[in-house]
């Protein structure tokens, strides 16, 4: 549990709000803020920055998505958590489309709403460095001009100082971006290890095929950000444990594209925006967003494309609880060798799976 965090409870009902705050006492050292009614929360908010606000879906004076929007105004970094009492659970697919880290019943298990509580203070942890990085990189680029201007008359010192900090502002980069995508497995506890788990798949792969130093290299970035664009994809259809809708499905999708999309301005990562968005393309044209299909999908693509998928079979998820045992989750490969795999990667693939 994180200590002296800071949690803002919404709540119209004085008992109800109460007997959560002695809960969360018996959990962590928290702060515990109490409001009751919308207007009150978003002026306590106003007032004290929280890592977590709790809101109770019975607030008759607002809807609960404009308020969660309001509080976002003032943190956009803000997580919130909507409690609904058993007979309210109708309401959860009205607030699908929410900007709610999580819609819960307020029966749910207490070890559960612990969980929850607990996760969504560690990502409005991560959000908010994220945040700082960003501003430092604005910062940053300030620095750089004015050192260009400086050293507009230098040019032969100019060349080695612009060098370092383009490597140094490229790192910086780097970093914010993979905070990023962090942040997505850190959305979910199942896949918390999802992308180090595809670099390592894909890199044996890499290897084990002997291709050069330089494409080995942007595959490993490639799978430390092959999921970011599931920063535009809301949790109740990350974290759902049912069977998506049509929607939801399409919503899904696009993930791939909406990653390529937040790294084509970084130049520096042009190699590796193709590998982003051609990781769900299948080598029979099946896949998505583009329905590339057989030596049109990147290699680097083709081989990102099995790691994750056994990746993905051989974890737990929020839809499959137990993962895949490992024979059977080669069998699958083998199986979809030819429509969704490259047979040539799925060969090199069982060459190297014993060693994974």
């Amino acid at each position: 549990m994180a200590d002296s965090a800071k949690i803002l409870l919404i709540f119209d009902d004085k008992s109800s709000s109460s007997h959560l705050k002695d809960q969360l006492f018996s959990w962590g050292d928290y702060t515990v803020i109490e409001e009751s009614g919308g207007q009150a929360g978003i002026a306590s908010l106003n007032r004290n920055i929280c890592d977590l606000v709790i809101i109770n879906c019975a607030l008759p004076e607002i809807d609960i998505a404009s308020l969660i929007l309001e509080l976002k105004k003032i943190d956009p970094d803000c997580v919130a958590v909507v409690l609904l009492q058993q007979d309210q659970m109708d309401k959860a697919g009205q607030l699908a489309g929410s900007e709610a880290f999580e819609i819960l019943s307020r029966q749910a298990a207490p070890e559960k709403l612990m969980f929850i509580v607990d996760s969504g203070i560690k990502l409005h942890g991560l959000l908010a460095a994220s945040r700082r990085l960003n501003q430092g990189l604005v910062e940053s680029n300030l620095v750089l001009e004015k050192q260009n201007t400086l050293l507009a008359g230098r040019i032969e010192d100019a060349t080695t100082n612009l060098s370092r900090l383009y490597e140094d502002l490229r790192s910086t980069y780097m970093r914010t971006i993979k905070v990023l995508a962090q942040t997505i497995d850190a959305r979910d506890h199942y896949t918390h290890s999802h992308s180090e788990n595809v670099v390592r798949y894909a890199v044996a792969i890499a290897k084990e095929m002997k291709l050069p130093a330089r494409d080995i290299e942007l595959i490993r970035q490639a799978c430390e950000l092959h999921d970011l664009g599931k920063i535009g994809v809301e949790d109740s259809i990350l974290l759902k444990t049912s069977s998506l809708t049509t929607l939801e499905w399409e919503q899904i999708r696009k993930h791939p594209a909406i990653g390529a999309q937040i790294l084509e301005p970084l130049t520096f990562l042009n190699a590796v925006v193709g590998l982003v968005r051609q990781h769900h393309e299948h080598y029979d044209g099946s896949g998505y967003p583009e329905g590339r299909r057989g030596d049109d999908i990147l290699l680097g693509a083709r081989i990102i494309h099995v790691a994750d998928a056994y990746e993905a079979m051989r974890s737990a998820r929020s839809y499959r609880k137990i993962p895949l045992m490992k024979d059977a989750a080669v069998l699958e490969v083998k199986r979809n060798s030819g429509t969704q795999f490259d047979p040539r990667i799925v060969d090199v693939f069982l060459r190297v799976v014993d060693n994974l």
